[in-house]
């Protein structure tokens, strides 16, 4: 019987806490998308693909919000890399969460304080966004759990697909694969509803996922 403590309750408690951060990622990709101009700030294929339209000034699509997203988000790489280096443990997992939700937090002020969908606060808002993506992404790159990348879907849906019955696969983490998508396609469509009432509402929501991972993470035991 399961209890309390047991590997098997740390494991969920960590894919419950990255369920919360996949649902942060598409919080904030709808504030960014939708409140800051076309610009992601957590789904890094899309800037990649939206420089090369703006380098061919198509449809006059800016290139620098998409650089500014880059930079940023491979910085806060580089710090949640950084913050895990000596190992992973809960600590360390909590500190890089907390450092990644502070950031948020700091967002939703200056997009509360601001008009933040233009002008420099713009930029601000799309670099410190970006920063705790990458830290977030760099700290979920080191528990490496499958199909809970928390940022990207492509490789969840291929597999749901791929590994089904009508492809002559087994099905494998279907509830887990489901859950990832369910959870940011909910994510982006709070984003997209609270957005409505202004930009920092979705970061404030964000912010408060990020808590609610910070306190479910931990590092299970083996």
């Amino acid at each position: 019987m399961t209890t309390t403590g047991t590997p098997q309750s740390g494991e969920l408690r960590l894919q419950a806490a990255l369920y919360a951060l996949t649902a942060v990622t598409g919080l904030v990709d709808a504030a960014s998308y939708l409140g800051l101009g076309r610009v992601f700030t957590a789904l890094m294929t899309g800037n990649v693909v939206f420089l090369g339209f703006g380098i061919a000034r198509a449809d006059r699509l800016p290139v620098a919000p998409s650089i500014a997203a880059l930079v940023a988000f491979l910085t806060g790489a580089v710090l949640g890399g950084k913050l895990l280096a000596r190992g992973l443990n809960t600590a360390r997992l909590r500190r890089s969460l907390l450092l990644g939700t502070a950031l948020l937090a700091a967002a939703a002020l200056v997009a509360a304080g601001t008009e933040a969908s233009r002008g420099p606060a713009r930029y601000v808002v799309i670099a410190v966004l970006a920063v705790s993506m990458g830290v977030q992404s760099a700290t979920v790159r080191h528990l490496a759990r499958a199909d809970l990348t928390t940022t990207v879907l492509t490789l969840t849906l291929t597999g749901l697909a791929a590994d089904s019955t009508l492809a002559g696969g087994t099905n494998p983490r279907v509830p887990r694969r489901l859950g990832s998508v369910a959870t940011m396609l909910a994510g982006a469509l709070t984003g997209a509803l609270l957005l409505r009432i202004g930009l920092a509402w979705p970061l404030v929501a964000a912010a408060l996922l990020g808590i609610v991972a910070i306190v479910l993470a931990r590092v299970p035991d083996h």
